[in-house]
């Protein structure tokens, strides 16, 4: 007879690393890559131009291991094994990594992430209950259970891809550009020469799309396609 599985809820502690700006934009919430840790993001949130202007958090995964048979502690968002309920559990520590590092409960979050973390961008801001700005990933795909959500509304997207990245094709890059304007989203699709990495190159052009959206979003509130509605 096979074992039954339980499904427990728990609390548990994540590590989130926080850079406040005087008088801030905004918030720039940052998501690592798989094996990395929220010290590697936060490097990168702060390599981008104008980022003194922001409040910086860097969000580390709950799946935390030691790299190799170093001392290094790194982390991982999920694995495939109860995914749904991982997911969830990511949605909302998250969130309330954002609200703690918040000044404010109305503060308007740009998402960024790379590679896994990619992903956890776009949950983040679909999923979440922040003021979705907009998100920067870098090297990952659109998460498919978003995509067929027709519910599912996204903010603005600056979409990054390597282009020797084997891991996020130009195949896939494309066909997630194309599903988010059938959408209506703004989405911003960009190549560089590079692999499955975050460059200067990528800090660059991500400062540059964030001026474009402060300045479109100064005094006219979030885009309509960043309307937070509920969850079905």
């Amino acid at each position: 007879m096979e074992p039954e599985v339980l499904s427990v809820a728990t609390a548990t502690h994540g590590r989130v690393l926080v850079r406040r700006a005087a008088r801030p934009r905004g918030v720039i919430a940052g998501f690592h890559g798989y094996l990395e840790n929220a010290v590697i993001q936060m490097t990168r949130l702060e390599s981008i131009p104008g980022a003194d202007r922001w409040t910086l958090v860097s969000v580390q995964a709950l799946n935390r291991v030691y790299r190799g048979r170093s001392q290094e502690v790194v982390a991982s968002w999920m694995t495939r094994q109860d995914r749904e309920a991982v997911i969830a559990d990511n949605i909302a520590y998250s969130a309330a990594a954002v609200r703690a590092a918040s000044d404010t409960m109305s503060a308007r979050v740009i998402y960024a992430g790379f590679s896994q973390g990619g992903q956890m961008a776009f949950r983040a801001a679909v999923r979440g209950d922040a003021l979705p700005l907009g998100v920067i990933c870098v090297g990952a795909d659109v998460p498919p259970e978003l995509l067929a959500d027709p519910a599912a509304r996204f903010p603005p997207v600056l979409l990054v891809r390597g282009r020797t990245d084997e891991w996020y094709t130009q195949v896939k890059h494309d066909a997630d550009a194309a599903a988010l304007r059938a959408r209506g989203v703004d989405v911003l699709p960009l190549v560089v020469d590079t692999g499955h990495d975050w460059t200067a190159e990528i800090s660059a052009a991500a400062g540059a799309w964030l001026d474009r959206r402060s300045s479109l979003d100064q005094g006219s509130g979030i885009p309509d396609q960043g309307s937070r509605i509920p969850d079905q």
